[in-house]
């Protein structure tokens, strides 16, 4: 038996997976990775444009964040997160360094699901703080994923929400989305006012008095890579101000080098009062997550106790795979590649597609966070159908490369190392794959 097949069997006999359903799972079995590239145990190597969960912004095994787990764990492995550590603060530091003002506290988790959740926490505790305990109502999006915890998921805008919607506190609106607007826009400039407005009425209609915070990602990932309209951010934060309400952007997926930039808000004229984060600062390498807190928010805390804590809060080896990722991303350019090789090489490979090929309705993004949205027709703009992106990803994968889907989308999200070579072979791939959809 091979030792590609005895993989399979071991997953399928013990192992529970996510999302699926167990018995029609037939996952790909991956024994190894560097840079942008995976293979298995048969030799079979593959460009790895999903970047797993759109996570190894550093690229697979990298050296320095190797070498700083292990480091970390011949000195200490793990600790109590009521004690100080050294890696631990470090780690902080380096991210505060890069979030800048007003941000002076971080609040280590063991993912983005329960950043959001300890976010959220502190936003209906601040307004407490305030002396406005009625503020407990969250606003988000419904085209958004914001984690499978409590109230993340109820957070989250798509049907991962309806089986577990048990806590309440949680309305929904629509952000911006011009290419299937929901506010009859024909402009991005119309789009932003629309949406802004809209979401001014749901806050009017919920009453301000009752909202503790927006929360939103602030490219929403998952639901789309849908690039903010000019102006929509700060329109929002401009809304928070006037109503009083807490401003948590979701960065979780497009932090760290996703958008070319440490944070995607800082192309969008945008300062949030809570940051969450996970994935690209430290690529995945070990489970971390966390909050950057205002110090603002922070100093609620300074006399009162803060009700939540996590048993691996600041682990030791996560904050040392912190301090290895950013470190290299800062010294070898990575976040300046991720921005030109989006703007030189992604970008306009995904736009001559588009010319190519009818399915392709549109093609938006930037830095290594770009989605290619299949339509069955162009005028109409409706979806291509779930079949239809399965045989995609069967094709994708057969000539080399592991996509990433969701929807009716192709997310093409290497990591922020990728080449100019690695994208020119991407783009053939899915130049390929599309040809055989289109002719069958």
């Amino acid at each position: 038996m091979s030792t590609n097949q005895h993989t399979r069997d071991l997953d399928r006999e013990y192992v529970f997976h996510s999302w699926s359903a167990q018995a029609t799972l037939d996952p790909m079995v991956i024994a190894g990775g560097l840079g942008t590239e995976v293979w298995d145990f048969e030799g079979n190597h593959y460009l790895d444009f999903s970047s797993q969960l759109v996570n190894v912004n550093i690229g697979h095994q990298h050296p320095a964040v190797v070498r700083a787990i292990q480091e970390q764990a011949s000195v200490l492995s793990t600790i109590g997160p009521a004690t100080a550590n050294l890696t631990r603060g470090e780690a902080a530091q380096r991210i505060l360094a890069r979030a800048g003002a007003p941000f002076s506290k971080v609040f280590f988790t063991n993912g983005g699901a329960d950043a959001n959740e300890n976010a959220i926490r502190l936003a209906r505790l601040h307004c407490a703080a305030r002396g406005e305990s009625g503020r407990d109502t969250v606003l988000s999006t419904y085209r958004s994923y914001h984690g499978n915890t409590g109230a993340a998921i109820v957070a989250t805008g798509d049907w991962r929400r309806m089986p577990n919607q048990y806590a309440r506190g949680h309305v929904h609106f629509f952000g911006p989305y011009l290419y299937r607007s929901e506010f009859w826009a024909t402009t991005p400039e119309e789009e932003s006012e629309r949406a802004l407005r809209h979401l001014e009425r749901v806050i009017q209609a919920e009453g301000p008095a009752t909202i503790a915070a927006i929360l939103l990602e602030t490219i929403p990932g998952t639901a789309g890579i849908m690039i903010p309209p000019p102006g929509y951010l700060a329109g929002v934060r401009a809304l928070a101000d006037k109503y009083g309400i807490v401003l948590i952007l979701d960065e979780v997926m497009c932090g760290f080098g996703r958008t070319g930039r440490w944070f995607a808000f800082e192309g969008y004229d945008v300062v949030p009062d809570l940051i969450t984060f996970a994935k690209g600062v430290n690529s995945g390498y070990v489970p971390v997550g966390g909050v950057a807190i205002s110090a603002e928010i922070a100093a609620d805390f300074d006399e009162r106790v803060f009700p939540g804590g996590l048993t691996y809060s600041g682990h030791p080896l996560a904050a040392a795979s912190i301090i290895g990722a950013l470190d290299a991303m800062e010294s070898e350019g990575i976040i300046e590649n991720a921005r030109r090789v989006g703007a030189e090489a992604i970008g306009p490979g995904l736009a001559q597609l588009q010319e190519r090929h009818p399915l392709i309705g549109e093609v938006r993004g930037e830095g290594v966070f770009w989605a290619v949205e299949l339509v069955a027709d162009r005028s109409t703009r409706e979806p291509v159908s779930a079949g239809l992106i399965g045989q995609l990803k069967k094709e994708l994968v057969a000539r080399g490369l592991v996509p990433f889907s969701a929807d009716n989308r192709i997310h093409v999200v290497p990591p922020c190392v990728v080449t100019d070579d690695e994208v020119a072979r991407a783009i053939a791939i899915y130049d390929e794959a599309l040809t055989v959809i289109e002719s069958a």
